[in-house]
């Protein structure tokens, strides 16, 4: 709800200003005057909890560390800063980070607006009409078991709502969580023989 309010709050503000310079010039510059003003200075508000998010600076890094710790499970977003979907993702995808975490559960993120080659090979459309952003995608193993949203037999992508409940249905994250959690321990019994 709050993606569709923020939305109209900024189309609804177009619309005034191009009612206000209809009206009058005079009336619309200094409208105009105070939306930038106001912009500036009043930013939307960003995401400040806690994360255990590792952020990788492109794709090659994150194919090197994919290699280096294959018994590690990843969830990795795909994303761009200035797309709005990816913002208002950010706390969610936060939020199960905090959550969630493990030594050998882990989640990542690759800006693709940044670091264009990570979308390429991927396969994620980075333009500003993508309805591929963000893209969450689960690595098990070295290897890309699933991801959010998805193209169908024909190509067509399907729709995924990201809220957190769909989140952890979609990816099990549940499941992965404890499944990770069972191979730590039996991981630390297995070191408390060897001292």
């Amino acid at each position: 709800m709050v993606n569709y309010l923020s939305s109209s709050f900024v189309y609804t503000k177009i619309a005034n200003l191009i009612l206000w310079f209809y009206a009058d010039v005079r009336y619309g510059i200094p409208y105009g005057a105070i939306l930038i003003l106001s912009a500036l200075l009043l930013p939307e508000p960003t995401y400040s909890g806690p994360e255990l998010i590792t952020y990788f600076r492109g794709a090659q890094i994150f194919e090197d560390e994919l290699k280096h710790h294959k018994n590690t499970t990843w969830i990795v977003c795909l994303y761009a800063a200035w797309h709005p979907a990816c913002v208002n993702f950010a706390p969610v995808f936060s939020e199960l980070s905090a959550s969630y975490s493990l030594e050998n559960f882990k989640f990542g993120k690759i800006d693709v607006g940044r670091y264009p080659e990570a979308a390429t090979k991927y396969r994620v459309q980075d333009g500003p009409t993508s309805r591929q952003l963000p893209t969450l995608i689960l690595f098990s193993e070295g290897q890309e078991k699933t991801r959010k949203p998805h193209a169908d037999h024909t190509g067509k992508l399907q729709k995924f709502l990201f809220s957190k409940d769909n989140i952890k249905a979609a990816f099990n994250i549940d499941g992965i969580y404890e499944e990770c959690k069972t191979k730590l321990a039996a991981k630390s019994k297995k070191t408390e023989k060897v001292e």
